[in-house]
């Protein structure tokens, strides 16, 4: 009945059941197969031109147009919907420092500019704020520091932090945005007091501190986004987990040629010696 519906010969039906799969379809169901590894082992969060970079690096060679469109046909994507944030708050009586980065952030050394900023994450108990410094060399999360409550203490601890692992020489620019939390007494004298030089953006210019809104973008959709979470604990074990175990270390960069942060480092360091 289907065969005459369709118009469709019952021979040729059958022969086309019994018929082997060409080598192009049996190419895509294992390359299909690897993609879909590939996609498990990172997260659900890669999207092709990084499952093409992984597979580049297995070995597989194969276009980055035909790995978009196995993807497109297992239902894969990286995407995930977007939650709205509370906006920088800027104290009109702060003093604003001059935009000395001036949106230069490729750099050739570690530890000699650092961007910052922080971001709000939605729980059932509240907001978490994030505060997170990042060393514009290698993208690397160098400090962060997590709590309730957004203020001067918040981003001091995430400077703390980088500052403790980092070790960086006198003369080290940070910058960041206006936000009341840069611009207070008790943060400025910190970065005076460790002879860090301070750049801020201009008024109302996310460009002028674009890879920290771009690491911010990438944490919502890859971590945050993805859970509702029921408490601020629960919030701070999935971003700490994610920083230190994933983004640094494993996931690839497309500023760095699709290596990790820590990959870039090393290289470079082994380049040095």
């Amino acid at each position: 009945m289907l065969c005459k519906a369709l118009d469709v010969s019952e021979s040729g039906y059958s022969a086309w059941k019994t018929r082997e799969a060409s080598q192009h379809c049996r190419e895509d169901a294992r390359l299909a197969a690897d993609i879909q590894q590939i996609f498990l082992e990172h997260r659900r969060v890669y999207g092709s031109p990084r499952i093409h970079a992984v597979l580049k690096e297995r070995g597989v060679q194969t276009s980055r147009k035909r790995v978009q469109r196995l993807m497109r046909q297992l239902g894969m994507s990286a995407h995930v919907k977007r939650t709205c944030k509370p906006t920088t708050k800027c104290d009109p009586k702060g003093r604003f420092a001059p935009n000395l980065l001036n949106r230069e952030f490729e750099v050739e050394q570690p530890n000699t500019r650092w961007v910052t900023d922080i971001k709000a994450v939605s729980t059932a108990e509240g907001w978490l704020y994030v505060a997170a410094i990042v060393d514009l060399f290698s993208r690397r999360v160098v400090g962060w520091a997590m709590d309730a409550v957004e203020d001067g203490a918040l981003v001091e601890l995430a400077l703390r932090m980088a500052v403790a692992r980092r070790q960086p020489e006198v003369g080290l620019l940070h910058h960041s945005d206006r936000g009341s939390e840069f611009t207070c007494e008790r943060y400025q004298t910190a970065l005076r007091e460790l002879g860090i030089e301070v750049s801020m953006s201009r008024t109302a210019n996310c460009w002028d501190n674009a890879p920290m809104e771009s690491f911010f973008a990438t944490l919502a959709k890859e971590c945050t986004n993805r859970v509702c979470f029921q408490t601020r604990q629960q919030a701070r074990s999935a971003i700490f987990e994610y920083l230190e175990c994933f983004y640094n270390p494993i996931r690839l960069h497309s500023t760095l040629q699709y290596v990790s942060p820590l990959a870039f480092e090393q290289a470079h360091q082994s380049k040095r010696s």
